[in-house]
């Protein structure tokens, strides 16, 4: 069956106060472009072209106004809403009827990576038919995230949801691949300590079944977790220099889907007059 995509983009975005008091945090700028066209970007690179999105109840008309049906990307956009927060996981049930028996690949509407050939590594990891397969990228704390731990033959032996004492640099950023049964596997999870169905927790249950696949990410792709001060402004700064070293844009959807055949030249030029008055229009111009 064909792989679908889940957004969960329902945070309250509690660490960016006072931005986020009145709009989501996903749709907060990173430079030139709303958070959440970075993890949208990651599907038409891996080919995913039905997406559900996962919201506020509050936000859910302003990222409709924004985003529609998806057809201008040249995907198709559904909508749900998660009212009371009980984990990352939770989204497998939000999205049950969504995702109706095909494989998945969720992603935090905060998480942003960039990099030569990453559009390989997620068409290499949606190829894969059985299990579930995440990544792992090196950072200096990671504490702060769900942490994966190797062996000396490069396999994943252990998954730890922030560590206090790590004995591993690898942690797991907010993308993951899922055969169909991660529905049935997250109604196995108990809530932790804090409420919440864990990602981590369902990530431990493919392990356990020996079906857990773990790609590390090449040191030059970038990942930001878009959910502090600091890193929001990075990740803007970020793709201010690359957008202008490379003069092409990062996270520019309707280039993306018209160069990957999901959408005409109609669409495109549709898009191009729409914002014929910023930079973004006028790359999408350049295209005509």
């Amino acid at each position: 069956m064909t792989r679908k995509g889940i957004i969960l983009a329902a945070g309250r975005g509690t660490r960016l106060y006072p931005m986020t008091l009145g709009v989501n945090k996903q749709l907060l700028p990173i430079y030139d472009k709303p958070m959440i066209y970075y993890p949208l970007s990651l599907f038409l690179h891996a080919g995913i072209k039905e997406i559900l999105l996962i919201v506020d109840p509050d936000d859910l008309t302003a990222f409709k106004n924004i985003l529609g049906d998806g057809s201008r990307f040249g995907v198709s956009l559904s909508y749900e809403v998660q009212i009371e927060k009980k984990g990352i996981a939770d989204a497998f049930n939000i999205g049950e009827k969504f995702l109706n028996g095909s494989p998945s690949c969720l992603i935090l509407g905060d998480n942003f990576l960039n990099g030569k050939d990453f559009d390989k590594l997620l068409r290499e990891a949606a190829s894969h038919t059985e299990g579930a397969v995440i990544f792992g990228y090196k950072v200096a704390d990671p504490e702060r995230f769900g942490v994966v731990t190797f062996n000396e033959r490069g396999e994943a032996i252990s998954l730890v949801e922030k560590p206090k004492n790590s004995q591993s640099p690898y942690a797991v950023p907010g993308i993951y691949f899922y055969d169909s049964n991660a529905p049935s596997l997250v109604k196995k999870i108990t809530p932790s300590d804090r409420g919440e169905l864990e990602i981590t927790d369902l990530n431990k249950l493919y392990l356990t079944e020996g079906n857990l696949h773990v790609k590390t990410i090449p040191e030059d792709v970038v990942w930001f977790d878009t959910g502090t001060y600091d890193s929001l402004l990075e990740a803007s700064v970020y793709v201010q220099k690359e957008q202008k070293r490379t003069g092409t844009p990062i996270a520019n959807l309707e280039s993306l889907a018209y160069s990957y055949g999901y959408s005409s030249l109609d669409s495109l030029q549709e898009s191009a007059q729409k914002f014929s008055k910023t930079s973004y229009g006028e790359y999408l111009h350049s295209l005509l």
